[in-house]
């Protein structure tokens, strides 16, 4: 970790062409290096390290050795403690373009502050208390959010959502060390330990901890993105059906079958939910090697989906296609595969009916659409959402556990209960309990940050982007 007294630099908006570029500047010589840069377009303004906090100044910045001009802007003022990094923190706006910037940013530099590692300004922002660890995550995960329900949720736990219920978790977990602690420090005053409403409080924490685990794999689709891989047989319409769900032609699509013969990739959203879309060569027996690795490339897209689109041609489908392809696929769980029959719009009523009387009894009811016109693709859509999410529409949760980091956070406080559990039944002496009860709320710890080591943090921060 980089030593905090140092000031940093670094350019906070992206490289290239723009009306505007920002600098972020913080630390303590932060107006050491406005002195040097800036000038006040008023020469009656009071002097730079004078300026105001929360105030914006318009001026010239300019080279800190030959004082000759460089751009003209604004400067705006943050002051100690009341800034995103709790630091003496200076933004300054000026034209945009890759050569203007870099100017700036040298003369920046050479006035006394240093190059910014990733993410320093919010690892800055954690270390003096501005936020905790799981409010810092969800700065990064604001950036890189692909939809609208992505950055809802990631703003939801910037606003401190997560945060909060881990900490009321927390203080329920200290109360029950301090039921525990003072039976063992002054059994005489406040008599034995009462095993029964002890387990009662325990039980309410873990009963919420899994609540809180649940909704992990909501959490990780909205941050990542869920995954379908679209399988069936050549010529049944994948690729249709890729460039239907995606709104646009990026698959090429003709009647010669084994058109597709590698997986191809492409990320769109259904109801604000980022889905990366994967669409397969078809599943067939083949002596040309090219199609063979794409087969093979289609059953390993299907072990790692979150979703399978089984797809089937309505007008060719016989009640023994889909024992026979499912024989061909990789296990997956009945909640991850989806049937689908396509060209419904050519089809007759009897092969559909054949396709949902062929269906194993643990086999939802498959949707039926036409690629080719949209007919169904709604539906579908809303059953994939449901499948996903249990519900149709997406109904935002303000509580989500997003990061694989704060799950076994919360397996870890889950399983220190279950054993506190455990001890508690068997009215064990209450330090047995409390050792269980502590390793719980170290766990809670390591997702807002109490006890998470230096190692983790800086692996958290390393992943940043520059300037932020």
């Amino acid at each position: 970790m980089r030593p905090k007294e140092d000031t940093i630099v670094a350019i906070a908006t992206p490289h290239g062409e723009g009306g505007l570029a920002v600098l972020r500047v913080s630390g303590p010589l932060a107006f050491t290096v406005a002195n040097l840069c800036f000038r006040p377009i008023k020469k009656q303004a009071t002097a730079t390290e004078h300026f105001r906090g929360y105030s914006v100044h318009y001026g010239h910045f300019v080279d800190p050795d030959t004082h000759t001009s460089l751009d003209d802007g604004l400067l705006t003022v943050f002051r100690t403690p009341h800034s995103y990094t709790g630091e003496d923190t200076l933004e300054i706006s000026c034209h945009g373009g890759r050569a203007n910037t870099l100017r700036l940013l040298e003369a920046v530099l050479r006035a006394g502050a240093r190059m910014a590692e990733p993410g320093e300004f919010t690892q800055r922002a954690f270390l003096n208390g501005k936020l905790d660890l799981a409010q810092a995550e969800a700065v990064a995960d604001i950036i890189r959010a692909q939809t609208e329900a992505s950055c809802r949720m990631a703003q939801s736990q910037l606003a401190g959502a997560l945060s909060q219920e881990v900490n009321r978790l927390k203080e329920e977990l200290i109360g029950i060390l301090a039921a525990i602690e003072v039976t063992i420090d002054f059994s005489d005053e406040v008599g034995e330990l009462e095993y029964a409403p002890l387990l009662i409080r325990i039980q309410k924490v873990q009963a919420r901890l899994h609540e809180l685990h649940t909704t992990s794999g909501k959490g990780r689709i909205l941050r990542e993105g869920l995954r379908l891989a679209i399988v069936g047989r050549p010529n049944v319409g994948k690729s249709s059906l890729l460039n239907a769900l995606l709104r646009s032609d990026r698959a090429i699509v003709t009647p010669i079958p084994g058109t597709t013969r590698d997986m191809l990739e492409e990320t769109t959203h259904i109801g604000g939910v980022p889905v990366v879309l994967m669409d397969t060569a078809g599943i067939r027996a083949t002596e040309d090697m090219i199609e063979q690795r794409g087969v093979e490339r289609t059953k390993r897209a299907a072990e790692t989906a979150d979703m399978v689109l089984i797809v089937f041609d309505m007008t060719t489908f016989e009640p023994d296609n889909f024992a026979s392809l499912l024989n061909e696929i990789p296990p997956v769980k009945t909640l991850q595969t989806l049937v689908i029959g396509n060209k419904i719009d050519i089809a007759n009523r009897a092969q559909s009916e054949a396709l949902r009387s062929s269906l194993p009894e643990n086999v939802p009811s498959p949707v039926f659409v036409s690629a080719q016109t949209g007919e169904g693709l709604e539906a579908l859509e809303a059953v994939i959402l449901e499948r996903a999410f249990g519900t149709p529409t997406l109904a935002f949760d303000s509580v989500v556990v997003s990061h694989a980091r704060h799950k076994e956070a919360l397996e870890l406080a889950m399983e220190s209960l279950k054993e506190a559990e455990r001890t508690t039944l068997l009215a064990l002496p209450g330090d047995f309990i409390a050792i269980d009860v502590r390793g719980a709320l170290d766990a809670l710890g390591l997702i807002t940050g109490e006890t998470v080591t230096e190692a983790i943090v800086e692996r958290i921060f390393h992943d940043f982007c520059v300037g932020k």
